[in-house]
């Protein structure tokens, strides 16, 4: 079984403005979608879009928090969620300007209590060897910031697959050999305190966080496409596909996603790596998370 952890779900509240962004004036909307959100949440919708079923694991609250749960549900997700007696799960606010212009507004979320966290953290129980765990943004506050390293304390003995998409404490978790980190150019550049701007940099510092315990480095750099360090040591990397980008939101957890249902499927890393630049690509040439049909349009162009 895959199960993805969204610390701090969300409703994505897109207004597509008339005119560019006045700041300190009235805008009016065109158009506007609700989305539900979160990165792990993400990542299990297009996991059910490529064939594979997970278990999505985090924290709802309120109204808002209701809702989430319903959209889980509805895109064939399973929810295991802790509920909080108080608060309301966030709503992000994405402002699309007529001119190209984002601004985003993003909430806090709710406290998360000492007892709530204990029963989050009881369901990893649930978790055996061969199981993959996709731990995905930033955790709230009221957690503290070495939940993610609590998690895989707990798993490490278990042997699950564990991947790590958080810039949070992506440097503790190495400790844990998870067996996937997908660090972007910005992060890997802020582990090393330097601008990293070339293939050789890159794998460089690929190679010096696979010595300090991961089993695979996956590089994702946006339109330039990604670079993977692999466990074999192999390097293998892939351009992105050319398009109109139309959504950023979402596109690296589509990328994880892509990537470790690829892996599922073939146990190649090459054939992996593909999927998830597929999958990626299709999301950012999408107004939403991009569906099945399309990844597998943009597969074939690879």
């Amino acid at each position: 079984m895959i199960y993805t952890i969204t610390f701090n779900p969300a409703i994505d509240h897109i207004i597509r403005l008339s005119s560019p962004f006045k700041e300190g004036g009235l805008n009016r909307s065109s158009s506007e979608d609700y989305f539900i959100g979160g990165k792990g949440i993400n990542v299990s919708i297009i996991l059910k879009e490529l064939g594979f079923e997970s278990t999505a694991f985090g924290f709802l609250a309120g109204f808002t928090g209701c809702e989430i749960l319903r959209g889980v549900e509805e895109k064939g997700i399973i929810p295991d969620f802790v509920m909080l007696k108080e608060g309301n799960s966030r709503i992000n606010v994405k402002l699309k300007g007529a001119d190209g212009s984002e601004t985003e507004i993003n909430s806090g979320g709710p406290d998360i209590p000492g007892e709530k966290t204990e029963e989050f953290m009881e369901k990893l129980s649930a978790l055996h060897e061969g199981d993959c765990l996709i731990i995905s943004g930033s955790a709230p506050k009221s957690l503290g910031k070495g939940i993610c390293e609590d998690i895989l304390k707990r798993l490490v003995d278990k042997k699950v697959k564990c991947v790590v998409d958080t810039s949070d404490t992506l440097e503790e978790s190495l400790k844990y050999k998870p067996f996937l980190i997908k660090p972007n150019l910005e992060e890997l550049g802020s582990l090393f305190d330097k601008n990293i701007t070339g293939y050789d940099e890159i794998v460089s510092c690929g190679r010096e966080l696979q010595r300090r315990g991961a089993q695979n480095v996956l590089v994702s750099m946006a339109a330039e496409g990604a670079v993977l360090l692999t466990e074999d040591g192999r390097v293998i990397s892939h351009e992105s596909l050319k398009g109109d980008v139309k959504n950023s939101v979402g596109a690296g957890d589509s990328m994880v996603a892509g990537f470790i249902a690829g892996y599922l499927k073939s146990g190649d890393y090459s054939e992996a790596l593909k999927l998830g630049i597929a999958a990626g690509s299709a999301t950012a040439f999408s107004d939403d998370l991009a569906t099945g049909e399309y990844i597998g349009r943009m597969y074939e162009l690879l």
